[in-house]
């Protein structure tokens, strides 16, 4: 629990707030349930295509595209069972290799950076869903052990091989993500080396194999930024499948404090006071990190209020 205390601590980071879908993981193996679910009237299907999906601004709100089963495209094997809502309403994801076109409509495509600052809970859920399962499908077409094409199974959530009858399933690779403060409670942001200038956010990386998440924290800190943290505190976790991360986010207390970057990370990092951070939106001189991200939350809650909105950049 956190011992941050203001009115942004509470709330929703994006892509984790109760969808309202059951994921009914006892259905997927169950075929007949499946067909039937899938055959069901009310059931609704959308396709996600290169990360993508269809999104139209309606009367109550952005919503992903979707429609009864009998209107969905046609496919073979790439039918995902997303879970069910507490109507018992079934949904569906279709992994195709485009989006169907809807010219005669207002609705567009969307990746989950831009949807997922604009649709409901249940409806950012089950796109983060497809979107984590497409990524898996399209990268894992073969078995890893032998080497032979894996075929569909468990309603999109297995890989089988046939071959030597390996089963595969969709990988997370956990990442920490982490806000440091000094003593003077001042904010260590940094700059990857790819970004547009004057983007900012918290330091992040891979959790390594044999390593717990707080070493983790420190260590990325440390090769990062030239900074050892001490005290380490658990905030939240955010899904993040670009393409197959789970983001697990912290505050961490810096025990030093003369910046040293890696140069092939992290180009630029610097300690903020709130005062110079707020001056620094102000004129411009610094980007806020995407809303969506969880980046920003650690930062808001540090911040003491919401960050402003991204411009774009570059």
């Amino acid at each position: 629990m956190s011992t941050f205390d203001n009115a942004t601590a509470d709330r929703p980071i994006g892509l984790t707030a109760p969808s309202g879908i059951d994921r009914a993981a006892h259905h997927r193996l169950d075929e007949a349930w499946l067909a039937a679910a899938w055959s069901h009237p009310t059931t609704r299907v959308f396709v996600v295509s290169g990360g993508q999906v269809l999104i139209d601004d309606t009367a109550d709100g952005t919503e992903l595209v979707m429609t009864p089963a009998f209107e969905a495209p046609v496919t073979e094997t790439h039918r995902y069972f997303l879970g069910t809502d507490e109507k018992g309403v079934s949904y569906f994801a279709l992994q195709k290799d485009s989006l169907p076109g809807r010219m005669d409509q207002s609705a567009r495509p969307a990746g989950l950076r831009e949807a997922g600052l604009l649709l409901g809970a249940r409806d950012a859920g089950l796109m983060v869903h497809a979107v984590a399962l497409e990524n898996w499908q399209r990268l894992h077409r073969f078995c890893s052990r032998c080497g032979e094409r894996t075929v569909i199974a468990a309603a999109g959530h297995i890989r089988r091989c046939q071959a030597c009858g390996a089963e595969h399933y969709p990988r997370t690779d956990p990442a920490v993500i982490m806000l440091v403060t000094d003593n003077q409670d001042r904010a260590l942001l940094g700059r990857q080396v790819h970004w547009p200038e004057g983007r900012f956010s918290t330091l992040a990386g891979f959790v390594e194999p044999g390593e717990s998440i707080e070493q983790s924290v420190a260590r990325e800190v440390f090769e990062e930024a030239g900074i050892t943290v001490g005290e380490v505190e658990y905030i939240a976790s955010q899904p993040w499948p670009f393409p197959s991360s789970l983001m697990l986010g912290f505050m961490a207390r810096a025990t030093t404090y003369e910046i040293n970057v890696d140069g092939e990370e992290i180009e630029e990092a610097r300690w903020f006071s709130r005062e110079e951070l707020t001056a620094a939106f102000e004129s411009g001189e610094i980007l806020p990190p995407f809303g969506i991200s969880i980046a920003a939350r650690l930062i808001e809650i540090w911040y003491g209020k919401p960050l402003p909105r991204p411009r774009s950049a570059g």
